[in-house]
């Protein structure tokens, strides 16, 4: 055979096994290739089609994932704040009063023109809320004082005419009630405890700040933190009130909040707002409010006696020492009442007060915050720097002292040495004010006030401040001055 026919040879063969290659061979390679361009074009454009069905991952439902994840978010948005606000806040209510206001001449030119005994109607606002499923609703003494007409405004819009219960001016507390539903129930916040309160820990302000103004009924909540407890605000000179022993918090209190709940992260009332202390009037993160424990055991007085009963040691205190502020750490008594229940118990003139129970005594205001606390015939412990004692409170002195009726706006009972020591006060005789009606509080003067004189002639009896006041009526102006809060102050105004 000839060398290049060989070679021809050769090449054929070559050919012909590189053909069957490409017929055979490349199959596998030319399907791999396929799929993978199936696989980036089902990622590309989501055309599964030309994928093999073993090649095929269902991708998951979009909605499904969607719905979990707003599932997530409400669950978040759910804390126990917003329990807590939705809790307490059906049984809040708004409380919407009128009073009538004897309008004084100020000057010899108003008397001209304002007749005698001429009365204006003023409305007012506040807040309270449902705590006994019968229709009893606590708020602030302050809210209902004088009203002549209530109406409440329950958080679902239904209005309710109310009838005061009751009302305790020293603890600014008042019960009023609404008449039970028949098919109905009301709603009812549930009361917690005031007695372990963690400096800041979460709390919930719930009122009706502005009433109509916002044209719903649905109550406002505001948010903060317990700033303090156990602070004693001292009353101003037209406060008959004492603010001691309060619940201080930054959670917003505005006018019209007052009477309504402070309520802890669990969904539980510890306090009635009551008051703030402000330069503008409006919140500035000082509220103050009632602890529970107090509310609840004046209301529980107030619907079943009408009245509080207040316990009467027979001591008067005094701070021990001071600073170049005024500040004290310490006070000692002053006097011990002959045939009090601290002078049975064997307290002495002189001795340094430690603590009464479980609370320190630093203050004369953290003593009178224990006395407001205290209960007729339960023992008080009172540390003393020498021993430690038991004293029995009894009723004060002035509610079993025989009470005298001046004109149609006073009951007045004479000044007793065992009386001076019950309030405290400075001036050696008088006429203590008991009662008085609205038009006699219109004019300034309180519960509590000493009557010393009364137009110039000085006042020693009940009876003979009540002669006076008969006397004098119809002739002219009246001026009464008086003591309160260890000051003097006058007052004038015309008996009708």
């Amino acid at each position: 055979m000839p060398r290049i026919g060989w070679k021809r040879q050769l090449f054929s063969a070559a050919c012909a096994a590189l053909a069957l290659g490409c017929q055979g061979g490349a199959q596998p390679a030319k399907q791999a290739q396929n799929v993978a361009l199936a696989q980036e074009s089902s990622a590309t454009s989501g055309a599964v089609a030309t994928m093999p069905a073993a090649a095929r991952t269902p991708a998951p439902p979009q909605d499904t994932t969607k719905a979990a994840r707003q599932q997530a978010v409400d669950v978040s948005r759910r804390t126990a704040i917003v329990n807590a606000a939705a809790r307490v806040a059906p049984a809040v209510v708004s409380v919407n009063i009128v009073r009538r206001e004897t309008v004084q001449p100020q000057s010899m030119w108003e008397e001209f023109f304002i007749p005698r005994g001429y009365q204006r109607e003023v409305k007012g606002l506040g807040s309270g809320f449902i705590y006994d499923s019968t229709g009893l609703i606590l708020t602030n003494a302050h809210v209902v004082r004088g009203a002549q007409e209530i109406v409440v405004t329950l958080a679902d819009g239904r209005d309710f005419s109310a009838n005061v219960v009751g009302t305790d001016e020293v603890t600014d507390i008042a019960v009023i009630r609404i008449p039970e539903p028949t098919g109905h129930p009301f709603p009812v916040a549930p009361l917690g405890n005031s007695t372990n309160l963690l400096i800041g820990e979460w709390v919930v302000a719930i009122g009706n700040p502005f009433g109509y103004l916002l044209s719903n009924p649905e109550p406002t909540v505001t948010v903060g933190v317990v700033s303090g407890a156990g602070r004693n605000i001292v009353p101003s000179g037209n406060d008959s009130g004492y603010y001691l022993d309060m619940i201080q918090t930054d959670a917003s209190i505005n006018p019209g909040n007052s009477g309504g709940p402070l309520v802890d992260a669990d969904g539980h009332v510890i306090g009635v707002n009551s008051s703030i202390l402000s330069r503008s009037g409006g919140s500035e993160g000082l509220g103050f409010a009632i602890p529970i424990d107090r509310a609840r055991r004046v209301a529980d007085d107030l619907v079943q006696h009408g009245e509080v009963r207040r316990a009467w040691v027979g001591v008067e205190v005094a701070p021990a020492d001071s600073d170049r502020f005024g500040r004290s750490t310490a006070i000692r008594i002053s006097r011990v009442a002959d045939n009090s229940p601290a002078r049975r118990a064997g307290l002495k003139d002189g001795e340094i007060i430690e603590a009464v129970g479980s609370h320190q005594v630093r203050t004369v205001l953290d003593w009178e915050a224990a006395l407001l606390d205290a209960r007729v015939g339960q023992p008080l412990a009172v540390r003393t720097a020498r021993n430690t004692v038991r004293v029995v409170p009894r009723d004060l002195p002035s509610l079993a002292a025989e009470r005298v009726k001046a004109v149609s706006d006073f009951e007045l009972v004479t000044l007793t040495p065992a009386i001076r020591a019950e309030r405290g006060l400075v001036s050696q005789s008088g006429a203590l004010i008991v009662k008085l009606s609205e038009a006699a509080r219109n004019v300034g003067l309180r519960q509590g006030d000493l009557i010393l004189q009364i137009n110039r002639r000085r006042v020693r009896t009940a009876e003979e401040a009540a002669d006076l006041l008969k006397r004098l009526a119809d002739q002219g102006p009246i001026q009464i001055i008086y003591e309160r809060n260890r000051h003097l102050g006058a007052v004038s105004f015309y008996i009708r």
